[in-house]
């Protein structure tokens, strides 16, 4: 195997940021539980290992704990805040409440020379999350930085390559973050930037080929980035042995249906069978309003469909899905310290008597490298660059009950709105934007008349990763327009509103 990095979560936010980091600098990483086995990461011979930060203090009865023998591998490793501290903790150093919490950036000073900061400046700003800190480094070890409120900002013990910051170089506050990290990476543990999505096909290619043999495998499409990424690279390992079965659930966007249609069958060459089953959906979620219901009622609806429409495929022994790498973690994360904000259905949510094996060729990768593999496959960068679309479809973006006449109100709004924001050209610039049709009706004036017609709320924000996101400030000639379309054109709505909530505290989703 090429180079890679272990990374270790203790629970922090930024964990999943550290990884993407990495990668971006053509490094292979993993995250993995506080709890994983030591001696089966050490047998794939890692070049480094990071500690992240985390939440907890280490005197904390239910704090996460270290590995036994984790600083004694002799492999490079790096502690990030929690990371810096539990490996002094655990090395004899002192950890203690510092005076006050150090939140946000602060100027740090460069007290000794080291490689992990070659080429930073000797002062510089970090970003800071701590309370507590470290107030004596353990036996062997130098201390490389300080700042105002904490005297001990970096250690490194070179004999037995441990190091740490009490700061998060993976954020873009910290001014030297990525050089830092580089040099870690690069100076330290010795890694080549080999790790690209060109070596990513072929590496997957041959093990879809080694893993399936000559079974037939079963993919269910949606017409997102991720389903259709992942069938385009089976259908490139095994070719016309892989069937997509594409379920039009009735919740999903003007003409999606036909268009999954087309780019299956006469784009990519891929088989593809069709199951309209919105009348069946429809009838199931008649009087739910609930969303936690919506979503369970629609998940237990499509596994059932697929079971049955899958029986007819003899010959297939595996199942093709495109979970995710943070879906994941966040599965993994429910045995360890880190939050789980929502459960995952790819990920732990198939009948546990599905005849089926598993084929997840995405679940390392994240959804920016998803798009990227896609480029590199050949699929059309318009495709790839599409919003994020729910799993549930259109059912969380209607509030209340859903019925179809609902449904084809919230669809022509929604088309007009991705109408007009592609054509100001502001499609790029956003991560979503979408229509919400909401349970109230307002009163209005149309042609001299009182009408009392329905409301549409119109959702669009700006995010790297959807982790955060803020609203998006539409030039008001765009909200103008697209409230005038809908009013105009959508029979049924006279009143055009605008979300300004950014995430969080609110979500991207209304549902």
């Amino acid at each position: 195997m090429s180079d890679f990095i272990v990374i270790l979560d203790y629970g922090s936010q930024y964990t999943q940021l550290i990884a993407r980091r990495i990668r971006e600098k053509k490094v292979y990483c993993e995250i993995h539980p506080p709890t994983a086995d030591l001696k089966a990461l050490l047998n794939r011979n890692p070049n480094g290992i990071i500690l992240s930060g985390g939440p907890a203090s280490v005197y904390a009865k239910d704090a996460p704990k270290a590995i036994p023998g984790l600083f004694d591998t002799g492999i490079p490793t790096l502690g990030v805040c929690y990371g810096m501290q539990l490996m002094s903790f655990n090395l004899k150093g002192k950890v203690e409440r510092g005076s006050r919490r150090e939140y946000g950036r602060t100027p740090i000073k460069i007290v000794k020379k080291h490689p992990l900061f070659v080429d930073v400046p000797a002062e510089s700003v970090v970003w800071m999350s701590h309370g507590d800190q470290v107030t004596r480094p353990p036996k062997g070890f130098d201390v490389l930085a300080e700042s105002e409120n904490t005297p001990i900002t970096a250690i490194a013990n070179e004999e037995r390559e441990l190091y740490g910051v009490q700061f998060h170089p993976e954020v873009v506050h910290t001014q030297f973050g990525q050089k830092i990290l580089d040099n870690f990476l690069f100076n330290l543990c010795k890694c080549s930037a080999d790790w690209s999505m060109h070596s990513f096909v072929e590496k997957a290619v041959k093990q879809i080929q080694e893993t399936v043999g000559d079974d037939e495998v079963i993919c269910a499409v949606s017409g997102g980035v991720d389903s259709t990424v992942t069938a385009v690279l089976i259908h490139k390992a095994i070719g016309k042995r892989l069937t997509c079965i594409f379920v039009n659930n009735g919740l999903l966007r003007k003409d999606e249906a036909e268009k999954v249609l087309f780019t299956f069958r006469k784009q990519f060459g891929i088989k593809l069978d069709f199951v309209d089953a919105e009348d069946r959906f429809l009838k199931k979620l008649k009087g739910v309003a609930d969303p936690e219901r919506k979503r369970k009622i629609i998940g237990r609806e499509f596994i059932r469909i697929f079971e049955e429409e899958a029986k007819q495929f003899k010959n297939a022994k595996y199942l093709a899905q495109g979970t995710l790498y943070p879906d994941v973690i966040e599965s993994i994360s429910t045995k360890g310290p880190s939050a789980t904000i929502k459960s995952h259905h790819n990920v732990g949510g198939l009948p546990k008597n599905m005849k089926f094996k598993l084929v997840e060729p995405l679940r390392e990768l994240f959804k920016d490298e998803v798009r990227a593999l896609g480029e590199e496959l050949g699929i059309p960068h318009d495709f790839l660059w599409r919003h994020p679309f729910p799993g549930p479809g259109l059912a969380v973006r209607l509030i209340g009950p859903i019925t179809k006449a609902r449904l084809d109100v919230l669809r022509e709004a929604d088309d007009i709105i991705l109408d007009e924001i592609k054509a100001c050209g502001w499609y790029s610039k956003l991560w979503q934007v979408f229509g919400v049709l909401l349970p109230v009706k307002t009163v209005g004036v149309m042609g001299d008349e009182r009408t009392y017609a329905d409301v549409i709320a119109l959702r669009a924000v700006t995010s790297d990763d959807a982790m955060t996101a803020d609203w998006a400030k539409l030039p008001y000639e765009v909200l103008e327009t697209i409230s005038s379309r809908i009013i105009n054109e959508v029979d049924g709505v006279n009143r055009v509103v605008y979300d300004i909530s950014s995430k969080p505290p609110g979500t991207i989703e209304w549902e």
